[in-house]
């Protein structure tokens, strides 16, 4: 298989699996205890926080360990709002991951005032709107850093700045950017981050929250004092391991390796022009994630073209995992003006510094063959 659907998720690196062994067999104890187990698991736990806080140019103690993304978004949103009883409105975009937007969704349900900030035809916000949005009663900015469908990076250090200056929370879901782009909370003022350890080669059901110091975040889950009381449950010593090696690795391979995923991104693309004549591209074709590509390709099926790629052996995407099985266009899109028929015939390749020029040209020639047994020429 070829699989170009890293923002789904990544292929767990080999030394990431290497480092969470121990603490799968004989490093069991949990950190909670005292005795000698549990101070080792104790002595693990502490040194992934620092690994973690350094890929986020973070102090150890800002970080806490959760489930991933969805357990963070959750616990920063419903934890600000739960310190702030007097102020019920929230600020958001109509781009944001299920995780977020699905919460924001409920909370008008439950009360809450709810700006959705729209975006143009390259998947942007306007500033001057965003600035315009925020109030005195405005509990929580939330906004994903970089869009999990179309790569697009939003001007988080700017919108953060603003938010902050009117002593606003600030809250990006990073888990996207981190690992792929420069992350540094010493330089961006945000007081709330969210990542997951699987979206740059960590395992699954990890991750972990930023919580700026001084900034009290009640946790949402009943029970122990664990995390300094801001997130209830045993930690999951193996995973969070396994976090901080992805951490660790991510940021020593950043400067080098995501320019070169940029250029696999970019010579998939020229393919794409040279086969299909009529592809349109989607999101803006600057600011956005060095490996995330999603275009149309008119006239023919997403879900039609889905099935011939895997039958010829490559793995992507129609967009978001979280969205999979969905019967309606994506949200994403659509909030661009895409039309229905236009995001029904979109896909998104997303690169990883495991993929190979090798692998890119076979796509494309799949792609090709895939779209020409459906009628269509390429």
């Amino acid at each position: 298989m070829i699989y170009l659907d890293n923002n789904a998720t990544t292929p767990v690196d080999q030394r990431v699996r290497e480092a969470m062994i121990p603490f799968l067999g004989e490093k069991f104890g949990n950190p909670s205890s005292a005795h000698a187990a549990g101070r080792a698991a104790r002595a693990a736990l502490e040194q992934a926080r620092g690994q973690v806080a350094s890929l986020l140019g973070a102090s150890d103690e800002s970080v806490v360990f959760t489930s991933g993304g969805t357990e963070s978004i959750n616990t920063a949103i419903r934890g600000a709002l739960a310190a702030q009883p007097g102020k019920r409105h929230l600020v958001t975009s109509a781009v944001e991951h299920s995780a977020t937007r699905n919460l924001c969704a409920q909370l008008e349900r439950e009360g809450c005032e709810v700006t959705w900030l729209p975006v143009d035809a390259g998947g942007c916000i306007d500033l001057d709107a965003y600035r315009r949005s925020l109030r005195s009663d405005t509990a929580l900015v939330t906004l994903v850093w970089a869009n999990n469908e179309t790569g697009v990076i939003f001007p988080i250090a700017d919108m953060a700045r603003m938010a902050d200056e009117r002593h606003i929370v600030f809250h990006t879901d990073a888990v996207q950017a981190a690992g792929k782009v420069p992350v540094d909370l010493s330089a961006v003022p945000a007081h709330l981050l969210s990542i997951s350890a699987h979206k740059f080669h960590g395992p699954k059901g990890t991750g972990a929250l930023f919580v700026r110091a001084g900034m009290g975040l009640p946790s949402i889950l009943s029970g122990g004092a664990q995390e300094n009381g801001r997130r209830a449950g045993t930690e999951n010593v193996p995973g969070i391991v396994g976090l901080a090696a992805a951490a660790e690795l991510a940021q020593a391979a950043m400067a080098s390796e995501m320019p070169r995923v940029a250029d696999l991104r970019d010579y998939f693309e020229a393919g794409l022009r040279e086969r299909f004549p009529t592809v349109l591209f989607h999101g803006d074709p600057t600011h956005r994630l060095p490996n995330t590509s999603n275009f149309a390709l008119p006239g023919m099926a997403a879900a039609d073209l889905l099935a011939g790629l895997e039958r010829l052996g490559v793995a992507c995407s129609v967009g978001s995992a979280c969205a999979s099985g969905s019967p309606h266009a994506s949200h994403v899109l659509r909030a661009m003006g895409i039309s229905d028929g236009e995001a029904e015939s979109s896909l998104r390749f997303s690169f990883s510094r495991t993929n190979t020029r090798e692998e890119v040209a076979a796509a494309l020639e799949a792609l090709a063959a895939a779209a020409g047994r459906l009628g269509m020429g390429g």
